[in-house]
């Protein structure tokens, strides 16, 4: 299960290299009430509809607030052909370790 994951740290480089897309997997309700301002915004439900948004050149870091539903996710975009793991400690996780001291670790930019 190690390959299926990517450590926060880890996304976080790999994202500022330009090699990794974080695509949230939230549902409308949940991103009504925090957003997380990288990444790619796509529901998991409408995963199958969307695969063609998603980019095939990069690591696709699959996430949620936690790790139940982006593992999910993950494994149907490696069914899919697509190399994907999902964020080991979730969004919150990711937005812990932004704050304040992290903030300046990620370039939001992509």
């Amino acid at each position: 299960m190690g390959q299926a994951k990517i450590s926060i740290d880890a996304f976080i480089a790999a994202h500022n290299q330009g090699e990794a897309e974080l695509i949230d997997i939230r549902v409308a309700e949940e991103t009504a009430v925090w957003q997380v301002n990288i990444g790619l915004r796509i529901p998991g439900p409408e995963l199958p509809a969307r695969l063609d948004e998603l980019p095939k050149d990069k690591l696709l870091v699959v996430a949620c607030p936690h790790t139940d539903r982006s593992n999910m996710a993950r494994s149907y975009l490696v069914a899919r052909g697509f190399n994907a793991k999902y964020l080991q400690g979730g969004l919150l996780g990711l937005v812990d370790r932004l704050k304040g001291v992290g903030a300046q670790d990620i370039c939001l930019d992509r």
